[in-house]
């Protein structure tokens, strides 16, 4: 057995596989001595999940040598289905390997239960996403983040997250009306779940989809926080911890007419004015170069070196 992975408890890959499959639909687990990992990028290119179990998070866990296992996760989704939340779950792969075998083995009883799901050939390109410190993080409950996304899609497709010395606030403009919701610096020793910290070197400002920041949220189970980090640059960041590992969520601002980022040399970006006017709104906007998730080129859409960009809404 070339790959053998025990996990103790089956739910925690079951709700990773839950929050992240109306994303990405095929992807690779990436295993090696440190652990699985998963990276895809939703087909739009608009968003992007990365995921890490370490190896510490399973007991035992062997790996003796890189292997990409290639998965449908509409079939993945099928099998853990047949897993209680309990159950012991065990990942094993050949040297050479045409399925992935899982086992689920009952914490009370005797019963063991043992599919093979297929492994596909998946041609994806790892992506290096590199380290950036952000104008703002903001850590809250997860649920919290969840109530506010649901609440404000009822309203409108999109949602601005403003982060100022005075809070954060989340609002939205739509056809029935608008709405805000504003959360400040809480710490409580009773109930720490529900602390917010919010770190600031500089006030931010972006917009983006209420339908892919409700889908992120589909990971509140795993973790009773969740970590926001914005910076006007760069794609929003959310994370859920995973205990020994994480799911991070990338998602490209949104940005209107008169803010269209076109491409330029060396990797700045210019936003044209309106009707089509040099200069516009926001002047000249710097991309690190170093920050295309896949590449030279940024464009969404485009198939050489699509990473995640800025986009016209």
């Amino acid at each position: 057995m070339m790959l053998e992975a025990r996990l103790e408890q089956a739910s925690l890959l079951k709700r990773v596989v839950d929050a992240i499959k109306d994303l990405v639909q095929d992807c690779n687990f990436d295993c090696n001595d440190s652990g699985i990992a998963l990276q895809a990028m939703d087909n739009s290119h608009v968003a992007l999940v990365s995921m890490l179990l370490k190896a510490e998070g399973f007991s035992p866990y062997r790996c003796d040598r890189n292997i990409a296992l290639g998965i449908n996760l509409v079939s993945l989704t099928k099998v853990l289905r047949a897993a209680q939340n309990e159950d012991i779950l065990t990942l094993k792969a050949d040297d050479s390997p045409d399925a992935v075998n899982l086992m689920f083995e009952s914490a009370e009883t005797d019963r063991i239960s043992e599919y093979d799901i297929k492994l596909m050939d998946i041609d994806q390109e790892h992506l290096a996403i590199p380290e950036t410190e952000y104008a703002a993080t903001v850590e809250m409950p997860s649920a919290e983040f969840q109530r506010i996304c649901r609440d404000l899609n009822a309203l409108s497709e999109s949602v601005v997250i403003e982060a100022t010395k005075e809070g954060v606030k989340f609002s939205c403009q739509g056809d029935i009306g608008s709405g805000s919701v504003t959360i400040r610096q809480h710490t409580s020793v009773d109930k720490p779940e529900q602390n917010v910290s919010i770190a600031l070197s500089e006030p931010v400002a972006l917009t983006f989809s209420l339908k892919y920041l409700v889908n992120f949220c589909k990971a509140t189970s795993l973790s009773s926080q969740v970590m926001l980090c914005l910076s006007q640059e760069v794609p929003l960041l959310v994370e859920y911890g995973l205990g020994s590992g994480h799911l991070r969520f990338y998602l490209a601002p949104k940005i209107g007419d008169e803010e269209c980022f076109t491409p330029g040399p060396h990797g700045q970006y210019r936003p044209p004015g309106p009707r089509g006017t040099e200069g516009g709104l926001l002047g000249k906007v710097k991309i690190p170069p170093n920050f295309s998730f896949a590449g030279p080129s940024v464009m969404l859409g485009s198939r050489e070196g699509t990473g995640l960009a800025p986009r016209r809404v």
